[in-house]
C-alpha cells in the first residue's frame, strides 16, 4: 500500500513539475497566449468538442486574434479574423503551409494523396491534379457541357416528384458527384448505381465522424485507440473505399491508351509508365488510392452541402427566391445557364456567395502545421505547431461583413446594385494549401443553382410552417435533413 501511495505521489509531483516547466517555457518564448490548462488534458474541458469554432471565437475575445489552446498534450494556435487569417494563409504561405499530422488519418493516408500530404509529394501531387483538371476542362466549356448535362438528369428526378415533399440530400450529392466521378473515372454513374451509393455512404460518413468529439479526443490521446470509437469506423470505411479504386485503375489498366485518355486515372497510370524506371516517383499505386480519394470527398461533400443549404435558404427567404427567379427570368430565359451568364446576373451571383458564407461549410479548415520556426505578430511559434486558421471568423467577421449572423445578399452588392467583390470570402481557404478545384467548384455552385431555380420554386411541404436551420455535427456545417417541394416553374 505504501508503495502505490508512493507510485501515486510521485507522478503528481512529476506531472506538476511538467506543467510548471511547460508554462515558463510558454512565457520564455513568447508563445501565444490561452487559457489556463490541466495537466495531460489540457483545455479539453474548456472546450465545445461539438461546435469547437464557437469556444475558440469567444477566447479570442479575451486573448487576442492569435492564441493557444492546449488539447492533451498538443498545444494548437488559433488564428481569428480575416486579417490575421490572410496574412498567416498568403503573407507567410510557407511557414503556415504545412498539413497537420492526424492520427486518426495517418496509417491511412501514409503521407500520401493530396490532402494530408507534405514536401515533394504534395507538390507533385497538387501540380499534377491541377495541371489534368485543367486538360480536362476545368473553367472551360467542356467541363460546362459536363455539368449542363448533369442538371438535365437532376432537373427529371427533381420533376419526377411532381411537387410533393422529398429529401434531396442523397440526389444532391450524386448529381454533384457524378462531375468529380466522370474526371476520375471517365464516365458517369446512375444515381441509383449501389456502388455510387455506397461510395457516398463512407464518404459523407468519414467527414462527419472526422468532426465527433470522440475522433477529436482520439487524435489527441492516440493511445487509447484500443478501444472502440469512431475512428475505427473511419478506418474501416476508408479502406473498402481503397479497394473499390483499387479494382477501379486495375480495369482501367486493361485498356489504357496512351493517345486515349479518358481520365485523371488513365493520366496517372500512364505518367506512372513513363517513370517506371525512377526508384523515387511519386506515380505510384498506393499514391493514387489515396489522391482519388481525396478528389472524390473533396469534390463532392463541400459542394453537394452547399447546394442543400441554397435550397433551404431560398425556402427561409421566399422574397430573395423571388428577386432569383425573377433575375433568371430576364438574363436567361428558358435557355441553359451557362457560367458567363454570372456577369449578368450580380443579385444572383451575391445570393450563391452569400449562401456560401452564411452556411459556413468548413468552419475550421482542415488544420495546418507550421513548416519553421515563424515569428508572427509579436509571438514566437515554433515548426511542428498544430494551427486552425479559422473560416468561420473571416466569414463571420464583423469588420468586413455588416450582419454577419444574418443571410444578407447585399453583403456582396454596391450601393447600385453591382456584384461587389469581398477579398474576407474565403470559403475556399487561402494560400498555399486552397482548394486545388475552387474554379471547378465556383461553376457547379452557379450552374446547379441556377438550373434548379430556373425549373422550380422551392417551398415547405404543406402544414409545415419552419424551418431548421441547424447543422449536424461533424467537420463540415451540414444541415438537418428537410423534407422540400419542388414546384415546377410555368
Amino acid at each position: 500500500m505504501d508503495f502505490i501511495f508512493s507510485l501515486a505521489t510521485s507522478s503528481v509531483l512529476v506531472l506538476t513539475v511538467i506543467y510548471i516547466l511547460n508554462i515558463l517555457r510558454n512565457r520564455m518564448n513568447n508563445f501565444p497566449p490561452g487559457p489556463k490548462c490541466w495537466p495531460l488534458v489540457g483545455n479539453v474541458f474548456s472546450i465545445d468538442l461539438k461546435k469547437p469554432q464557437r469556444t475558440y471565437i469567444e477566447l479570442s475575445k479575451k486573448y487576442g486574434p492569435v492564441f493557444s489552446v492546449q488539447i492533451g498534450r498538443k498545444k494548437m494556435v488559433i488564428l481569428v479574423g480575416y486579417e490575421m487569417v490572410k496574412d498567416a494563409l498568403v503573407n507567410y504561405a510557407e511557414e503556415f503551409g504545412g498539413r497537420a499530422y492526424m492520427p486518426v488519418t495517418k496509417n491511412l493516408e501514409k503521407g500520401l494523396g493530396i490532402t494530408f500530404s507534405n514536401g515533394e509529394n504534395w507538390k507533385t501531387m497538387r501540380r499534377f491534379t491541377i495541371a489534368t483538371l485543367k486538360d480536362f476542362g476545368m473553367g472551360k466549356s467542356t467541363t460546362e457541357e459536363r455539368i449542363v448535362e448533369e442538371c438535365s438528369y437532376l432537373i427529371q428526378h427533381f420533376a419526377s416528384f411532381k411537387g410533393k415533399p422529398f429529401d434531396n440530400s442523397i440526389i444532391l450529392t450524386a448529381s454533384v458527384a457524378n462531375i468529380i466521378v466522370t474526371i476520375l473515372l471517365g464516365h458517369r454513374m446512375d444515381y441509383e448505381d449501389p456502388e455510387l451509393l455506397r461510395l457516398i455512404h463512407l464518404s459523407t460518413e468519414y467527414v462527419r465522424l472526422l468532426g465527433t468529439p470522440m475522433v477529436t479526443i482520439y487524435n489527441m490521446f492516440p493511445v487509447f485507440g484500443f478501444l472502440p470509437g469512431y475512428h475505427k469506423t473511419i478506418v474501416k470505411n476508408i479502406e473498402e473505399m481503397y479497394g473499390f479504386i483499387r479494382s477501379t485503375f486495375v480495369e482501367h489498366l486493361k485498356n489504357l491508351d496512351v493517345n486515349d485518355q479518358r481520365s485523371l486515372i488513365d493520366v496517372f497510370l500512364i505518367q506512372q509508365k513513363e517513370e517506371a524506371e525512377h526508384s523515387h516517383s511519386y506515380f505510384h499505386n498506393e499514391n493514387l488510392i489515396r489522391l482519388v480519394r481525396n478528389l472524390f470527398t473533396a469534390g463532392m461533400e463541400t459542394t453537394s452541402t452547399t447546394l442543400r443549404w441554397a435550397l433551404l435558404l431560398m425556402i427561409k427567404y421566399p422574397d430573395i427566391q423571388e428577386k432569383v427567379h425573377n433575375e433568371i427570368s430576364r438574363v436567361i430565359g428558358s435557355v441553359h445557364p451557362n457560367y458567363s451568364h454570372r456577369t449578368l446576373m450580380p443579385f444572383t451571383n451575391a445570393v450563391i456567395h452569400e449562401i456560401q458564407r452564411f452556411a459556413d461549410i468548413v468552419p475550421l479548415n482542415v488544420p495546418h502545421e507550421t513548416t519553421s520556426d515563424v515569428h508572427f505578430k509579436g509571438y514566437f511559434i515554433p515548426k511542428g505547431t498544430y494551427i486552425i486558421p479559422l473560416l468561420s471568423s473571416v466569414l463571420k467577421d464583423k469588420t468586413q461583413f455588416e450582419t454577419p449572423e444574418q443571410f444578407n445578399p447585399n453583403h456582396f452588392l454596391d450601393s447600385e446594385g453591382n456584384f461587389l467583390k469581398k477579398e474576407a470570402f474565403m470559403p475556399f481557404s487561402a494560400g498555399r494549401r486552397g482548394c486545388a478545384g475552387e474554379t471547378l467548384a465556383r461553376m457547379e455552385l452557379f450552374i446547379f443553382f441556377t438550373s434548379l431555380l430556373q425549373r422550380f420554386s422551392f417551398r415547405l411541404p404543406p402544414g409545415v410552417t419552419n424551418i431548421d436551420l441547424s447543422s449536424e455535427v461533424g467537420f463540415t456545417n451540414v444541415p438537418l435533413e428537410c423534407m422540400v417541394c419542388a414546384i415546377p416553374r410555368a
